[in-house]
């Protein structure tokens, strides 16, 4: 029987070496169509969950399954071929080549040019400044600019989820609003989006559905709005009262 979802993380146990277990018996779940978001304080396991969900970190415990099938001890070659696409903390992108030769690189194992040129294609809509410095070296784009082609560059194969850890890092406010709505943009455009990220109410304010982490497992879980309408949720991870919640569109 189909799985109604993308990705599930079941019962994960997962840690560093011979070091104490980061990640306790962590279950999170990704929907279709739906942006998903992971907050706590540091320490948390935030980027833990990414890493497993990646094949980078084998879990010692737990499942990993991927539109119901089974891939919990696959490589991350593997779990990108099996639909889950990693956006790296921090900027990945290749400075000295240009927004073409690094969006092109998310391309590598495909073959077919047709499809290659389907997917410039569509990440080109999507992300209009991939499009505008197409020619340019990447070294020369702002930071907000960078993430959006490392965005464009994690869409090449058409993946089932993508998996952003940190997106807004470093970023100002004006770069990070952006880029928070193109995070929006991918998952109207039928990508999924497991997201960590530091910044938790402004990832919240994105999200459809929100997971609370502290000592690596989920404290809470449901749809983001109620997340940011919860006092005691504002007051131990938002930093001070619930804001008024917009509806999202």
């Amino acid at each position: 029987m189909a799985s109604e979802y993308l990705l599930e993380l079941e019962d994960i146990e997962a840690g560093y070496g011979r070091a104490a277990l980061v990640l306790r018996g962590l279950t999170v779940k990704v929907p279709p169509g739906a942006v998903v978001c992971l907050v706590g304080p540091n320490g948390a396991g935030k980027s833990t969950v990414l890493k497993v969900a990646s094949g980078m970190l084998r879990p010692r415990a737990g499942t990993i399954r991927v539109a119901g099938k089974d891939v919990t001890d696959r490589n991350p070659q593997q779990m990108l071929h099996a639909g889950l696409s990693h956006v790296l903390q921090g900027h990945s992108v290749f400075k000295e080549m240009t927004v073409e030769e690094n969006v092109r690189l998310g391309a590598y194992s495909l073959t077919d040019k047709a499809e290659i040129a389907e997917r410039i294609g569509f990440v080109k809509d999507l992300f209009p400044v991939v499009a505008e410095r197409w020619g340019a070296l990447a070294g020369a784009l702002s930071g907000g600019q960078q993430k959006q082609v490392e965005f464009a560059r994690s869409l090449m194969v058409s993946p089932r989820v993508v998996l952003l850890d940190e997106p807004s890092m470093g970023l100002d406010p004006k770069a990070t609003a952006t880029v928070f709505e193109q995070v929006v943009r991918m998952r109207d455009a039928g990508t999924a989006v497991l997201l960590v990220e530091q910044n938790a109410r402004r990832a919240l304010e994105t999200a459809d559905l929100g997971c609370v982490l502290d000592l690596g497992r989920v404290h809470i879980s449901g749809p983001a709005a109620e997340l940011l309408r919860d006092p005691q949720l504002a007051e131990l991870y938002l930093g001070g009262r619930p804001k008024p919640v917009t509806t999202k569109s």
